[in-house]
């Protein structure tokens, strides 16, 4: 988990420099030795003014009952001020930029390629 990958930093490559008050630049480190990772096909999110709350879940489809009625099983929840939403907002918006430079456009629901 250690090991440095474009897509594991927040912001892209591994150790990189921030600026601190005052002009001096700061190397920051990314430790991962803690993480978790979770699989979610699946988000919603909410917000009021002090934060914003994204909900991850999986859709499990596959056994439809015949009542029609899906149970999305929700297994995260991420709690953001503002500030880290709209900058959670900028870096996955450059992410799928990038991804669909690549590989395609990415069709949301009801659309096609």
């Amino acid at each position: 988990m250690a090991e440095e990958k474009k897509a594991a930093s927040p912001g892209g490559t591994g150790p990189q420099a921030a600026q601190k008050k005052g002009g001096q630049n700061l190397k920051l480190n990314w430790d991962d030795s803690k993480m978790q990772t979770t699989y979610a096909n699946v988000v919603n999110a909410s917000s009021t003014r002090e934060e914003v709350s994204i909900f991850f879940g999986t859709n499990q489809t596959w056994n439809v009952p015949q009542d029609n009625e899906v149970t999305i099983q929700l297994s995260d929840r991420m709690v953001l001020n503002p500030f880290a939403a709209k900058r959670l907002l900028v870096l996955l918006n450059k992410i799928i930029a990038e991804y669909e430079e690549r590989f395609g456009r990415l069709p949301l629901d009801g659309e096609t390629r």
